[in-house]
């Protein structure tokens, strides 16, 4: 876990900052840790939001294909006025003009239910048909249909159906995999930002104290010259060392301003962040195999391959079963008719229909055997691709882990080279002084100095982001021990 360096005194005036996490340092400024700033990226960055805008299209994608599983329940209704003149042929084979004019209306309540197993279609329909009719001998005409029950069944073709039961649990799976990848890399470039400025601030510090430091020496310079204990070549060399000196704080202010904006702009918050450098990391050993295990169980990468694979035997199947078209279609139901609605349901007639349609091609020059043979390229196309994916997957994965593991000895040793660096040049300062030390010697201690302090927040820096890396595709809190895991059903709510 990480541990916080002492922060300065809140300022109790001040409001907290936007978002939560972080505390106020004074001037408008609040410090913040790395947890926090992770925390905050993951709330309110527009990364985040992209990545909760894609889960909630993919979330609605499955609860569409859900209900289309469900009876569908729908009712219909039409109404029309015709007055008008149409032609008529009598029984001796002559035409003449009728006037027609009549008021009709009809209603239709529809059950349909989907059968998986089959891919077939079930529906109960019941409606009632209205017609008045104007004119001598005129009159009304109701026709029920209380109940009548159809089945559609496609014979010897492609389930869709029951192949989409089987893609769309996964598609939906992958797209949580997606988004909880997708977290972890907003907290990655969080990560990134937030180093961005803290080694940007590590520069601030490191050209002011060597201002100041050089200021001091060229103070000590000018004296040692009026003793002629130094050469003028020296006192000019430590003058360009003072101008040097504030061109790098003139720099460093500006490469901290662009990394400050950009941190603020990530985190959508106006004040001004103080970082506050993660001195503790977790002492952790990670086993390639454990990491692995995790990858293939939680990455959308092993869903999509598995998805992917189903795709191209759906295409093949479909390819397949395009050489012929069977389709049986058979109603049973009840109708009735009277000059009112009581007698329309009365008497009731029986309704039978049974019809069965198929289209086979009898020459079509190879048309569907190249579809179909396309169809095999491609699925082996694609299996191909799975299984270098899949090695391209572990082999990086692999090296991954071993750049964490060897992460923890690259921060121990930068540590102490930070140490190390800073006694040796504050020893050369107090030894050229008194004299003993060359400007050449001085400036190289310096460089040594200002090199390792920045190297130990770069070594820092990349443990951090090899973690979350690693967290990201294994999708493993690593420190808890368990499974990363979101309310999707809150989050999309």
């Amino acid at each position: 876990m990480l541990v916080m360096l002492p922060i300065a005194t809140m300022a109790k005036a001040l409001p907290p900052p936007k978002g939560g996490g972080g505390s106020w340092s004074g001037e408008g400024a609040f410090t913040l840790s790395l947890d926090d700033c992770i925390a905050m990226a993951r709330r309110q960055s527009v990364d985040a939001a992209v990545a909760l805008g894609e889960l909630k299209s993919a979330y609605w994608q499955w609860r569409s294909y859900k209900a289309d599983l469900l009876p569908e329940v729908s009712f219909s209704s039409s109404g029309s006025y015709n007055k008008r003149y149409t032609s008529y042929q009598q029984g001796d084979g002559g035409i003449s003009y009728v006037r027609n004019d009549y008021l009709g209306a009809e209603g239709s309540l529809h059950v349909t239910q989907k059968i998986w197993p089959t891919g077939g279609t079930l529906s109960v329909e019941s409606s009632l048909d209205f017609l008045h009719q104007s004119g001598s001998g005129g009159g009304n005409q109701f026709m029920s249909m209380p109940i009548a029950v159809t089945l559609s069944q496609p014979l010897f073709g492609v389930n869709h159906l029951k192949w989409n039961r089987r893609i769309e649990p996964l598609r939906y799976r992958e797209a949580q995999a997606r988004f909880l990848t997708a977290t972890e890399q907003v907290a990655m470039e969080a990560i990134s930002l937030f180093f961005n400025l803290l080694i940007a601030g590590e520069q601030v510090g490191i050209a002011e104290q060597n201002l100041q430091t050089a200021e001091k020496l060229y103070e000590v310079a000018l004296a040692k010259r009026q003793m002629g204990t130094i050469s003028e070549n020296d006192v000019l060399q430590l003058r360009l060392g003072v101008l040097s000196a504030r061109s790098d704080l003139t720099n460093a202010e500006s490469t901290r301003q662009a990394s400050q904006f950009a941190l603020r702009s990530f985190l959508d918050v106006e004040a001004d962040i103080v970082p506050v450098v993660p001195e503790n990391v977790p002492g952790l050993h990670l086993d390639y195999d454990e990491v692995l295990s995790h990858a293939l169980r939680n990455n959308a990468f092993a869903t999509t391959m598995r998805r992917r694979q189903l795709e191209a035997d759906y295409s093949v199947a479909t390819a397949r079963a395009n050489r012929r078209s069977v389709t049986l279609y058979a109603q049973l139901g009840y109708t009735g008719m009277a000059e009112s609605i009581g007698g329309a349901y009365r008497d009731l007639l029986s309704k039978e229909v049974v019809q069965v349609g198929f289209s086979i091609p009898i020459l079509d020059w190879g048309k569907r055997k190249g579809q179909r043979k396309m169809a095999e390229s491609n699925r082996d196309i694609v299996q191909g691709q799975i299984r270098q994916q899949a090695q391209e997957f572990r082999q990086d994965l692999f090296v991954l882990t071993e750049k964490f593991n060897n992460q923890a000895d690259q921060l121990r040793i930068a540590l102490e080279a930070d140490t190390i660096a800073r006694r040796r040049y504050h020893t050369n300062v107090e030894t050229f002084k008194i004299g003993s030390l060359s400007t050449l010697e001085l400036s190289d201690a310096q460089t040594a100095k200002d090199q390792a302090r920045q190297n130990r927040i770069v070594q820092l820096y990349n443990y951090w982001r090899y973690y979350y890396q690693i967290r990201s595709v294994a999708l493993w809190d690593f420190e808890k021990g368990c499974d990363l895991q979101e309310d999707f059903e809150k989050l999309i709510k």
